[in-house]
């Protein structure tokens, strides 16, 4: 262990750390020390399985609670889910909440969102049917009343704060649904968007005490108006009695989830970064409302001071209200800029039309803007332009957006601002929970296993922990080490040519997989192929998969030792053999059967003109004895939280990479 620690070192120490202001929702933050130690490395919260069983969950249902009503509190909505992956996936699920709402096929996007975001909607449109149309709000046209949804991002990837209250009510007019991608910190401040009619609000919560770790993971936040829950993707936690009449939690509406409802489910979610959303519900428990207060106006009063600083030496400012982030035209040579900024090892967002974008956080002190002043040509201080300023300068405190509602009200948000008390208040919830370190979890449907001590140590060091995902490679050369290496390993365990690491949990492996074999087919001119056979003993996530892959699913019996029905897949094949694109399998089962026929399956539905796709999930049971590119499959994705070392937290991390 220590040698393989000494190695990790070695790769994380290629990794540059640079001071990143590029923003598009990825900020530096101050983790609280108490919650580090204690909960990101305590392996009593980040051993637990998904609280599907309450009676010893009630630790970690109890902290999702506080998430959910956190999230509730700030963006000024009725209900919340206990987290999402990542913001871009939330944005795609609030796509299709809206499809499912009103059957319409038109979805307008907002040209300011975050690129990333846009390029998720658009991928996730080409399999569904939704086609989306990028615009700017004022050239929305919602009177052809075929328009199921508008996304915009408040404030805006540019940094601009705008009423959309007119907006909401054009779409609403017309029997259209408002989303608003947002960020908590700046809604700490700011009108929230339930105040102004909002339909679902959704976005990130990296920013509350959750590392950058060049992009994740972290847990995105959904929150909806209360006529929409039953429409609302992943988990929520709900308040109940036991069978003596005491108040306690348990996971709530669970009949719209995909381990119930499969391919009618609202989405495929299942794991959801819960270890990430823990994290950000105990940074707003320890600080409470005042205390965000305070980090949102001191990050603002931070942008206001750059702000005039930058004027002052003759650059323009895109938009006058914003909270953290400007938009810059430079007064002089763009190249000058980068290369003083590269002096003082900074990196800011470089748009590609000569605008460059600052973004500021919680870290950012006061020489942290003398350095961005002097890049930009300034010959003032922050501290003698603050001075310059006066008590008249209050930025979006002193216009409409300012917030005026009250939020974190409850008393778990203002009882526990000290480190001794948050700690204590850790361990009881802690306490309350059954992980590895009170018992094994002999839980067959998600192979539970070790995370040692020397596989999650590194999480913490700042070499992995504080890089921005839109850095310039050569500042990431650790982590590029990282994923060539790791995908060398998963090649040779399953047999597999290509890795790719983009999905974020297994569900979205899940998704991607079939999206390749998709695009496989198509490229072939075999468009017409969309029929997914689906074992009926498979993960519920396969057909919430292959339903959101565009897919038609052919269920498949199994018989009563829980293998395949050989003769009724056979009738199956040859029933769809004109238009079979793929079979789903799990391997072994989620009965724990391994298949003997998995050679002679996978030979079938090749034979046919169909590909295999292998559901990963427990792939434990036979790395070292078998390889899935050896006995036929195609596609599979693997759950590293079941497989390999990342901890499965109470519900997440999920990281699902495909193998291909």
């Amino acid at each position: 262990e220590n040698e393989i620690l000494e190695t990790l070192y070695n790769i994380a120490s290629k990794n540059k750390i640079w001071r990143s202001y590029i923003g598009m929702g990825y900020y530096n933050c101050s983790v609280p020390q108490p919650i580090t130690r204690n909960l990101l490395e305590n392996a009593g919260w980040v051993t637990q399985y998904t609280p599907y069983q309450p009676e010893v969950s009630q630790g970690r249902l109890e902290s999702l609670l506080n998430y959910q009503t956190m999230v509730c509190d700030i963006t000024g909505m009725d209900v919340a889910n206990a987290s999402l992956l990542d913001e871009g996936t939330a944005a795609a699920e609030a796509m299709q909440l809206c499809h499912r709402h009103n059957k319409r096929r038109k979805f307008y996007v907002d040209a300011r969102c975050h690129p990333q975001t846009i390029a998720v909607l658009q991928t996730r449109a080409n399999y569904t049917g939704v086609i989306t149309e990028l615009k700017l709000p004022h050239e929305m046209d919602f009177s052809g009343k075929d328009v199921s949804g508008v996304l915009f991002q408040y404030p805006d990837t540019e940094g601009k704060v705008e009423d959309f209250s007119e907006l909401v009510e054009r779409a609403h007019q017309n029997g259209a649904l408002a989303c608003c991608a947002t960020d908590l910190l700046a809604l700490c401040i700011l009108k929230p968007p339930g105040e102004f009619g909002v339909d679902v609000v959704l976005g990130s919560s990296q920013r509350f005490g959750v590392p950058l770790c060049y992009g994740g993971p972290h847990a995105a936040f959904f929150a909806v108006k209360e006529n929409l829950v039953r429409m609302m993707p992943g988990r929520m936690v709900g308040v109940t009695r036991d069978a003596n009449g005491k108040e306690v939690y348990r996971l709530a509406l669970q009949t719209r989830e995909q381990h119930i409802r499969r391919d009618k489910a609202t989405s495929n979610i299942c794991t959801a970064q819960a270890l990430l959303a823990n994290m950000a519900a105990m940074f707003g428990v320890y600080h409470g409302s005042d205390g965000l207060r305070h980090i949102a106006r001191r990050v603002h009063n931070a942008t206001l001071i750059l702000a005039e600083g930058l004027r002052r030496a003759g650059h323009k400012l895109h938009h006058d209200l914003f909270f953290d982030t400007l938009t810059i035209t430079c007064g002089c040579s763009i190249k000058e800029v980068l290369d003083r900024a590269a002096v003082r090892k900074i990196n800011f967002r470089i748009y590609g039309d000569g605008r460059l974008g600052v973004s500021l956080d919680e870290t950012v002190n006061e020489k942290d803007l003398d350095d961005i002043l002097w890049i930009f040509g300034c010959e003032s201080s922050a501290e003698l332009i603050a001075q310059g300023m006066g008590e008249e300068t209050k930025g979006i405190l002193s216009t409409p957006f300012k917030r005026t509602s009250k939020f974190l009200t409850h008393q778990v948000f203002n009882s526990y601002h000290s480190e001794t008390n948050i700690v204590r208040y850790m361990k009881r919830l802690e306490n309350k929970d059954i992980s590895l370190v009170h018992s094994m979890i002999p839980l067959g449907s998600c192979t539970m296993k070790l995370n040692s001590s020397a596989e999650l140590t590194p999480i913490s060091w700042k070499e992995f922990a504080n890089i921005h995902p839109f850095v310039p490679l050569d500042q990431a050369q650790g982590y590029q080490q990282l994923f060539k290496d790791l995908e060398k390993d998963l090649c040779e365990i399953t047999g597999y040519d290509k890795i790719s690491f983009q999905p974020n949990s297994g569900a979205q492996g899940e998704y991607a997989g079939l999206a390749a074999i998709k695009a496989y087919l198509n490229a072939k001119g075999e468009r017409h192929r969309t029929v997914c056979l689906i074992p009926k003993s498979a993960h519920g996530t396969n057909p919430a998969s292959a339903q959101m892959a565009g897919m038609k699913i052919q269920p498949i019996e199994v018989d009563k030792n829980g293998s395949i029905d050989i003769s009724h897949l056979k009738a199956m094949v040859d029933k769809h053999k004109e238009n079979l694109a793929a079979i789903m399998i799990t391997y072994p089962s989620t009965n724990g059967v391994f298949e003997e026929e998995i050679g002679d399956v996978c030979d079938l539905i090749h034979k046919h003109g169909g590909q295999v796709y292998l559901d990963g999930a427990n792939m434990n049971a036979q790395v070292g004895l078998c390889r899935p590119g050896d006995y036929g499959s195609d596609v599979s994705h693997l759950n590293l939280h079941k497989t390999f070392c990342i901890p499965h937290g109470g519900g997440g991390p999920g990281m699902g990479p495909i193998g291909v």
